[in-house]
């Protein structure tokens, strides 16, 4: 496997999650009318009924956009397939901030897209690492996801999103830091 840059690199994958969490963050400072356990995080990006969506869509649309980027740039030679599911990430990220909630049952199901391919990012880096460590996060996610739609616990969507979302964050890391060390 040929190595890859490591400046860049680590620093396309800091900026490609503080970025949309970032915006999520002021997205939420300034809605006072969220709350964390009754909505969706896409709540603050509904185009009609969020004075925030400009704010949050444009947060995880360039977000997502520097994770296609960091997988070509940065993964592709080290590991095709795992570039590949990068891409994958950042591009159905890219969907969600694209059709917000204005597209009712579109943006449902690039939403489910993106958390699934989340999911797919902790089983690739298991299989190209060698790993069991992504699978209790793996767990931890199915688990309040099939709450929150089984139960409805919690109301809002927002929990499990940022579950799923900080579960997968240290293995999107570590990835890219173990490629950095394929220097060939």
């Amino acid at each position: 496997m040929k190595g890859i840059n490591k400046t860049p690199c680590r620093s396309l994958a800091y900026l490609s999650i503080a970025v949309p969490l970032i915006s999520i963050a002021i997205a939420i400072l300034l809605s006072d009318w969220f709350s964390i356990t009754n909505n969706a995080l896409s709540d603050l990006g509904h185009a009609t009924k969020s004075p925030v969506a400009p704010i949050f869509n444009f947060g995880l649309s360039l977000g997502g956009a520097l994770i296609v980027y960091l997988s070509a740039l940065c993964m592709y030679r080290a590991n095709k397939a795992f570039s590949v599911v990068g891409f994958l990430v950042g591009f159905t990220l890219i969907l969600v901030a694209v059709f917000d909630e204005v597209y009712g049952r579109l943006h449902f199901a690039v939403s489910v897209a993106f958390f699934l391919s989340l999911a797919v990012f902790l089983i690739a880096y298991g299989i190209c690492f060698k790993s069991y460590l992504p699978l209790p996060a793996l767990g931890i996610a199915v688990v309040v996801w099939v709450l929150h739609f089984t139960y409805d616990v919690p109301k809002g969507a927002a929990i499990p999103e940022l579950i799923s979302i900080f579960a997968t964050i240290p293995f999107y890391l570590d990835a890219v830091r173990r490629f950095q060390g394929k220097e060939g």
